[in-house]
């Protein structure tokens, strides 16, 4: 990775100091690799369950919701539970009825691995979110760590997004100035997400 390290360097140094900085206190950064047996839907799902939610809470919902299927599968759980059920684990509403829509469509053959995989990233949202409660965020969250594709900058994202403005100036569009790291936006992200829980120098 100290190649793209590099590149996120030079196009930071055009940017802020104070971004340069992060960056480089940070290190080479990577993009986590998933379990060879881990299905898309669950990435999903969990996705769905985490939003807007700390990472300690995110992760006391799906141990909820992991206890509550007794050793089912989940994916089937999901689908065949009724939203009332799936709502006293601590998930929303609109949280379950979208985790139900993710169940069905992967039976319907939807969530096809090989065919997602194929598509170029904006292209694949136009696909994700045409499933019910599935939007731009999830499908970002789902092309950085289930896909792994280099070039995303999620702005949908409040931490990455803020964390941006934050190290660069509020007066800058955060998408215009991610365009700068293309390639290589995810890891852009990345940064922001390491910055965002940085301790104070």
């Amino acid at each position: 990775m100290p190649r793209i390290h590099d590149a996120l360097l030079e196009a930071a140094a055009g940017v802020s100091p104070t971004l340069t900085a992060a960056i480089e206190h940070a290190g080479p950064l990577s993009l986590p690799r998933r379990r060879k047996d881990e299905l898309l839907p669950l990435r999903m799902c969990r996705a769905v369950a985490g939003q807007q939610l700390s990472v300690a809470a995110a992760s006391t919902i799906w141990a909820r919701l992991l206890e509550r299927t007794e050793g089912a599968p989940l994916l089937a759980f999901v689908r065949d539970t009724d939203a009332q059920t799936l709502r006293s684990v601590g998930l929303s509403h609109a949280k379950a009825r979208t985790m139900q829509a993710i169940a069905a469509a992967e039976a319907d053959g939807v969530l096809d691995v090989a065919s997602l995989g194929a598509l170029d990233h904006p292209t694949r949202v136009s696909r994700l979110t045409e499933i019910w409660g599935v939007g731009t965020w999830t499908a970002d969250m789902v092309g950085i760590f289930y896909f792994r594709d280099p070039d995303i900058w999620p702005d949908g994202d409040v931490t990455a997004r803020k964390t941006l403005v934050r190290l660069t100036s509020a007066r800058r569009k955060t998408v215009r100035t991610a365009a700068r790291f293309a390639p290589y936006r995810s890891y852009l992200a990345l940064h922001m997400w390491r910055a965002a829980h940085a301790q104070p120098a």
